[in-house]
């Protein structure tokens, strides 16, 4: 990224800020009924970072470890004020990753969804655009994520162990 194209973004109070120093590797608008739950809307978009480039600039978020489908439980960052949720830490990606919540960047519209995952629990007023990606439930990352990305993706697991 460059200088001139690094995002930040924060809580709604602005005690907790962070700076995005890379472009995401994927961006998934995630339908499923659990995250229509966990975020009280529709669906939640994520860019997924490696969690070394996002820097925090002011404040410190409180983890919380939320129940997961996968029962391994879900570690989320949250503005310790204002309870806003910034990112979480999937159990398959582990804290390398992190699922970062793009309504919280300062100019959210400058980040568009790369696929549509879960669509077959999508509420039916959600109108999807023809030309998006959009799979019923999840897919094959070989199938979707681009060359470069997955070799982020790849390194930062390696990263952890």
């Amino acid at each position: 990224m460059t200088e001139e194209s690094i995002r930040e973004g924060g809580c709604g109070c602005g005690q907790v800020r962070y700076r995005l120093t890379v472009e995401p590797m994927i961006v998934h608008c995630c339908h499923c009924s659990w995250c229509q739950r966990e975020t009280g809307s529709a669906f939640v978009v994520n860019a997924l970072v490696e969690s070394d480039s996002v820097e925090l600039t002011a404040g410190e978020p409180e983890m919380v470890t939320r129940p997961s489908t996968s029962g391994k439980g879900q570690p989320t960052a949250f503005c310790p004020t204002c309870r806003v949720a910034l990112w979480s830490h999937y159990a398959d990606a582990g804290p390398s990753v992190r699922f970062l919540r793009a309504g919280t960047l300062d100019d959210a519209a400058s980040i568009a969804p790369d696929i549509h995952i879960f669509i077959s629990t999508k509420l039916p007023w959600v109108v999807i655009p023809e030309d998006a990606a959009a799979v019923p439930e999840f897919y094959r990352f070989s199938e979707v994520w681009s060359p470069e990305s997955l070799a982020r993706f790849k390194a930062a697991i390696k990263s952890t162990g």
